[in-house]
């Protein structure tokens, strides 16, 4: 826990629902001070007054879709405008999309690059220099275990993610001895809103062995404190991870596409 008077910040993307909302409560729970960004006005509301009223913290919401251009900028110079220092940076925020990568609009796809992969640089490059500067803080980017391996009918989704994973680990090293650690976080599937806006309640992925966004918020926040670099939570995600990257490279789109294909019938958590 945080000592009196040593209040830190955590700034948490993506932080109205899911993995998002789980960590900023962790960080919460420490008695952090946090600014939360979110798309959703409304939901972001009631998940800042949620941890105001439960944590007894200060809680500073913006609402942005950091799916644009511009929207890391406008994140960076609203907190400098409000004097905030910012000691985590938690790049939550994430979208994908399923089916065929013929089939899907490209505007939707490029969006989903620009959030998955140049807000999550573009905030870490802002940021940094300030904790840099401090000689204390860390990164957390939130990748999946998709990034380890190609994903068929979710194509651009997983290249974005090993981005994430490489963009990240590669940060790590170059932190070494700084002060500042990074971090990078690889849940396999988790209910959240995220395979909603994905599309992919009917995916084999939903079927079985899914965790909940709290348990992989719990486990990622505790191995983030202690600066570990790469987070796999639970065992099963932590073999899979692995195996593919042990495993036969020319398998590896066969795999995924059986285990990604829908079945009859929606799922839905246990």
């Amino acid at each position: 826990m945080t000592p009196p008077g040593n209040i830190r910040t955590a700034l948490v993307t993506g932080a109205s629902e899911g993995i998002g909302l789980a960590l900023a409560k962790c960080f919460a729970r420490d008695r952090h001070d946090l600014v939360l960004v979110a798309r959703d006005e409304d939901k972001l509301r009631r998940a800042s007054e949620e941890i105001s009223s439960m944590y007894g913290v200060r809680v500073v919401r913006f609402a942005q879709d950091l799916s644009g251009p511009e929207a890391a900028q406008r994140v960076f110079d609203e907190v400098q405008r409000q004097q905030i220092a910012v000691d985590f940076l938690v790049n939550n925020a994430g979208a994908g999309s399923f089916g065929m990568f013929s089939e899907m609009a490209l505007e939707r796809q490029l969006r989903m690059m620009q959030l998955n992969m140049v807000a999550v640089t573009a905030l870490t490059k802002l940021f940094l220099p300030e904790m840099l500067k401090r000689r204390r803080g860390g990164i957390l980017n939130v990748a999946s275990t998709a990034a380890f391996q190609p994903g068929p009918l979710m194509a651009v989704y997983y290249a974005t993610k090993a981005y994430v994973l490489s963009f990240s680990e590669a940060l790590a090293n170059e932190l070494r001895g700084s002060g500042v650690t990074a971090s990078v976080l690889c849940p396999g599937p988790t209910w959240s809103g995220f395979q909603k806006g994905a599309g992919m309640e009917s995916s084999r992925l939903f079927r079985h062995g899914v965790m909940q966004a709290s348990d992989v918020a719990e486990i990622a926040y505790r191995e983030f404190m202690k600066g570990k670099t790469t987070i796999i939570p639970g065992l099963r995600n932590k073999i899979l991870a692995f195996g593919a990257r042990l495993g036969p490279r020319k398998l590896l789109p066969a795999i995924v596409r059986l285990m990604q294909d829908t079945v009859s019938g929606p799922s839905k958590p246990a």
